[in-house]
């Protein structure tokens, strides 16, 4: 069932999804494409859920599971509407996303399945007036910086690497330092090849494209690391 279809043929009173695989999706448990809620408490922290999802490969949410992969049931109802207004009124654009609902146990859980977008990036609209966008990473959320939220915009199809006799001194100097170290920072690199942070950013974003550098998300970051295809 799509999003697309409107309220008024949502059916959402009716299981229609098979318990079996309800059962295989929380065997899974959460990982980078499947999310569990026990329910939803604020259309702010979805929409965070959505849009990492919609920037990233895609995703699942079960709501009506618990963290430990217990069952507890929802209205379903009541969760569309915030995951409606989650992805209508907080992301910008708009998550698209599918929906099934399931029982098991006597008790309804709700699927919301999020595609990988070709919209990206979406941002969603923070209580303070920014926007930012959201990459998923294992089960967690991360803000995407700006080098992925450049690499996000770049519609180009081509994605042709360049042999690394046609770099320029800058895009020398990351690939030769990544040759020698684990990672590196936006700020580093900046330092490094002494060049505008507005530069470094493109630059990234390009390496990103032509899948020579990878990203790695955490607590204090976004860091990037050569890919090791990319090593030889």
């Amino acid at each position: 069932m799509d999003l697309e279809s409107g309220a008024y043929h949502r059916n959402l009173e009716k299981a229609t999804g098979d318990p079996d695989e309800l059962r295989s999706l929380i065997r899974e448990g959460e990982h980078q494409e499947q999310d569990f809620k026990f329910r939803i408490d604020s259309n702010l922290k979805i929409a965070r859920t959505l849009s990492a999802f919609a920037n990233t490969d895609g995703g699942r949410l079960l709501i009506g599971v618990k963290d430990n992969g217990r069952i507890a049931g929802i209205d379903p109802e009541e969760e569309y509407f915030m995951i409606e207004g989650a992805a209508e009124l907080y992301c910008e654009p708009k998550v698209k996303f599918s929906f099934e609902v399931f029982e098991l146990d006597d008790r309804l859980v709700l699927l919301i399945d999020v595609p990988p977008s070709d919209e990206r990036p979406h941002r969603v609209k923070e209580r303070d007036g920014s926007k930012l966008a959201y990459i998923r990473q294992a089960d967690e959320n991360f803000v995407a910086n700006k080098v992925l939220v450049q690499f996000m915009l770049d519609k180009d199809p081509d994605v042709q690497r360049k042999n690394l006799v046609a770099y320029g001194p800058a895009e020398r100097s990351l690939f030769d330092y990544l040759s020698q170290n684990e990672d590196i920072s936006v700020s580093k690199f900046t330092r490094i090849a002494q060049i505008k942070n507005y530069k470094a950013v493109k630059i990234l974003a390009l390496f990103l494209k032509w899948e020579v550098i990878e990203y790695k998300a955490n607590d204090k970051g976004i860091r990037f690391r050569l890919k090791e295809d990319a090593k030889a």
